[in-house]
């Protein structure tokens, strides 16, 4: 399978999201989903608003498969650098698929405040919700068989990597 590259879905969706930033007066706030969502926004706001600051979640947390048997997530603090109260909130992350991730990262989001808005940009869009939320600007979309799985491999040099899950594993 030929994948695109990480570069130009960070420019399209540079492209997708410079008009949010024209107004000096009301300037999104970037945030990214740990670990690759984070990396992409990072790329995002060196492209489109290199003086403003970067917001960072880790919803490990607030996922509703965290208390399964044999979960241990590393938790990392997330941070917002502002009050997100009645901001503009441009959510990254890597890959779209079941939602479940970006439910949770809106989760913790209403936690620190109301924002005005949340637009998400996704890299990856798998197309296989298992709750209702699409995404506002995505890079590429992907059909891939459900044992496949999609992954950004990072930071210095952002590729996409495509892995087969082994149905015999435990």
């Amino acid at each position: 399978m030929s994948l695109p590259s990480v570069e130009s879905l960070i420019e399209k969706l540079t492209q997708a999201l410079t008009p949010y930033f024209s107004s000096p007066e009301s300037q999104p706030l970037i945030v990214g989903i740990e670990t690759g969502g984070v990396w992409i926004a990072e790329q995002l706001r060196r492209r489109i608003a290199p003086e403003s600051e970067l917001g960072r979640l880790d919803i490990s947390f607030y996922r509703d498969d965290f208390t399964r048997n044999g979960l241990n997530p590393t938790v990392k603090p997330s941070n917002l650098p502002t009050s997100i109260d009645e901001q503009t909130i441009i959510l990254v992350d890597d890959v779209l698929q079941s939602g479940r991730t970006i439910r949770a990262a809106m989760n913790e989001i209403f936690d620190y405040g109301r924002p005005k808005r949340i637009i998400l940009a996704i890299l990856i869009d798998r197309s296989q919700r298992e709750i209702p939320i699409q995404a506002d600007f995505v890079g590429a979309s992907m059909s891939l068989d459900s044992n496949s799985h999609i992954k950004l491999e990072g930071p210095e040099s952002l590729k996409l990597v495509v892995k087969t899950l082994d149905s015999h594993a435990e």
